[in-house]
């Protein structure tokens, strides 16, 4: 596939992935790690994903301050200013806001992807050619496009898209009649039957132009802080400038400060193997699993009377396991995590109490 010079990507890679503790730590979290066993770590899979669609230096990975090397050590060769360090943690929209006015001082005319750098995408060819098409709607008109994904089963971690009219001269393309967060099994059963709902991916599509308007008029004060640094980005003062906005910026998503409540929102269908990776629940359903149902990212693993669990074991080291079912069983170097698979949920609260009284393992 020819890259095009004027789409530019924004990577989203500042979260700290508790839900994937142990593997994940705050010190290297979830986007960082090999988390599939493929040798490769899920940012680096998403900045290669990125690559096949526009040039390397059109990239813009935005990550926590802390971050920083990690970022320099997976992907060599980035300049700093394909590096944006945000000083506090404050949701997507100011994460958005700060990479989309660093390239409309670079690119006023470009179009823009967001990315989240923790999914999983299987068929990439199919995901290059919605991009693509995503990117020529959005280089004509004034829209702001998100992808939805044909849902597979009813998934109650997912929030979804509710489907409008079809855009004609654009197939899968639709405007969006309603965004619903993470439902109940009950009313998740009755999306996937109306064949109006898809998952929502968190991927998006817009031009600097239709982005900028969008912030001006849903999130103004937001908008106002990063636009008025446009003199200020790439040079020696951005950033302190980055850290005092940070500390005035509210913390927001983009979904629920502009998606969902703009008149220009659409969603390109598609389906093309996409799982958010939120949890060890989800990494499961795409690994390989034996007979018995178990799935494992693991070297030496020996397992008896166990079955439908996942097992993330380091490579040096042999697990024998015997009368487990539907665990979830994740061993490093200094903790060992063993959870009911319908109880992950709570994997979170935990890693929130292990922050109070035992920081060194969080």
């Amino acid at each position: 596939m020819t890259q095009r010079k004027d789409i530019y990507c924004i990577i989203m890679a500042g979260g700290i992935g508790s839900r994937f503790w142990p593997l994940s730590r705050t010190s290297k979290p979830k986007q960082f790690i090999d988390i599939l066993g493929t040798g490769k770590s899920l940012l680096q899979q998403t900045f290669e994903r990125m690559v096949n669609i526009c040039p390397k230096e059109n990239i813009l990975i935005v990550t926590s301050s802390a971050y920083d090397k990690l970022v320099h050590e997976q992907i060599p060769g980035l300049n700093e200013n394909q590096v944006l360090l945000e000083p506090l943690r404050r949701n997507t929209a100011p994460c958005i806001a700060y990479a989309t006015y660093k390239i409309k001082k670079q690119n006023p005319e470009a179009v823009v992807i967001v990315a989240p750098s923790d999914h999983l995408i299987l068929n990439e060819q199919i995901f290059n050619e919605t991009i693509i098409q995503a990117a020529n709607f959005a280089s004509n008109s004034d829209a702001l496009i998100t992808l939805g994904i044909t849902p597979s089963r009813p998934e109650t971690g997912y929030g979804y898209i509710q489907i409008g009219k079809p855009v004609k001269e654009t197939p899968s393309l639709f405007k969006v009649k309603t965004f619903t967060e993470k439902p109940n099994l009950e009313l998740a059963k009755k999306f996937m039957e109306s064949g109006e709902f898809f998952w929502n991916s968190g991927l998006f599509v817009w031009s600097i132009s239709s982005i900028t308007k969008a912030f001006e008029k849903y999130l103004p004060e937001v908008n106002s802080l990063f636009e008025e640094l446009l003199p200020i980005y790439n040079t020696e003062k951005e950033e302190e400038a980055i850290s005092n906005t940070y500390a005035e910026c509210r913390n927001i998503s983009v979904d629920y400060g502009i998606m969902e409540k703009a008149d220009n929102v659409y969603v390109f269908c598609a389906e093309f193997g996409w799982s958010d990776l939120g949890t060890w629940g989800s990494l499961y359903t795409h690994l390989p699993h034996d007979s018995n149902g178990n799935a494992a990212v693991a070297k030496d693993l020996m397992l008896y009377e166990t079955k439908n669990s996942i097992f993330n074991i380091p490579q040096s080291k042999l697990a024998v396991v015997q009368g487990l079912e539907d665990y979830i069983v994740v061993d490093t170097e200094d903790v060992l995590l063993i959870c009911r698979k319908q109880d992950e949920q709570n994997i979170k609260n935990y890693v929130n109490e292990i922050l109070i009284n035992k920081k060194n393992f969080a």
